[in-house]
């Protein structure tokens, strides 16, 4: 466990005796949904986890110290003070000696959680390939960061609004494995089908723990990306995302939107178009996800034996 790193009481001794816990990203908390609502959503996922009787832990820069765990306090601070960072894997060396507070991305919780001996991690959609890639090298650090990460990844798949075909080529390529839960189809955020396959399903929790045990018996470094979809009745009506992802790259290429900006544009645009529903469908799949990565998570831990330090 590196010495860098702030656990929690809680997280602290809940890796130390093999007890469940899972990771928590807090770039949705501090970029990813509409202020005050984010603050309730974030201690939602926590109770999740906790009613469960699985430890949360989510993780965030604060003042320059990679925190695993916070306190009210803190997630309070990444929820609503507007000065707060999004930091990726790449940046929490510089956030570090710039003291900054930041919430953390999917690229940068991963590895701040695998350092910290954490082995699951829930998320709401993973970064990806951007559409136009080809020309622009737009593409997640998400996906190079789960190529050498020991992690078990729950999300909903990735966001209608990247290049799904080319996502999941690059996580082969890099040699991330994707499983999804009761699906053969690769789901997309808001959307429970993609519309692609993938090469394998797993039906229980149990399951997945047995997969993370024999990858670890391989010494397999990459991560475990677990794709979950949301029951078709719960997903965004497709016809309407199709209308208001159609429009919302219209405006962007209309108003010569490049680079960084054009996810959170296009995000705002769609829950714009939607009518909010987008952000209602958003919270659903990352209840979801978390729900499940309590389950992998209390399956692992019953067959993992972590000795006390002496």
């Amino acid at each position: 466990m590196s010495s860098q790193l702030e656990l929690s009481p809680a997280v602290r001794q809940a890796v130390r005796d093999g007890a469940p816990v899972v990771a928590l990203e807090s770039t949705i908390i501090s970029h990813g949904l509409p202020r005050p609502g984010n603050l309730d959503a974030a201690r939602e996922f926590e109770a999740i986890l906790s009613d469960a009787g699985v430890t949360p832990a989510t993780i965030a820069l604060i003042d320059g110290v990679p925190k695993v765990g916070l306190t009210a306090v803190e997630l309070e601070r990444v929820a609503t003070d507007e000065s707060v960072v999004k930091v990726s894997s790449r940046d929490i060396g510089i956030a570090m000696v710039r003291k900054v507070t930041g919430g953390t991305t999917v690229a940068a919780t991963s590895v701040l959680a695998a350092k910290a001996g954490i082995r699951v991690f829930a998320t709401g959609g993973l970064g990806g390939v951007h559409r136009g890639a080809a020309e622009t090298f737009d593409e997640s650090a998400d996906l190079t960061t789960l190529s050498r990460t020991p992690i078990t990844v729950v999300s909903a798949g990735v966001k209608a609004i990247l290049d799904i075909p080319a996502t999941l080529e690059r996580l082969e390529s890099l040699s991330v494995a994707v499983v999804g839960y009761r699906t053969s189809r690769f789901p997309a955020f808001w959307l429970s089908d993609s519309g692609y396959d993938l090469d394998w399903r797993v039906d229980s929790p149990a399951e997945i723990a047995d997969i993370m045990a024999a990858r670890d018996a391989l010494g397999e470094q990459s991560a475990l990306l677990v794709a979950n979809p949301l029951p078709p009745d719960q997903q965004l009506d497709p016809g309407l995302l199709a209308d208001a992802l159609g429009q919302a790259l219209q405006d962007a290429a209309d108003n010569d939107i490049r680079g960084k900006a054009v996810s959170p544009f296009l995000l705002d645009r769609i829950l714009l178009a939607t009518g909010g529903t987008s952000l209602a469908v958003n919270l659903l799949l990352a209840r979801a996800n978390v729900r499940l990565a309590a389950q992998i998570s209390t399956v692992w831990a019953q067959r993992t034996v972590v000795p006390h330090a002496t």
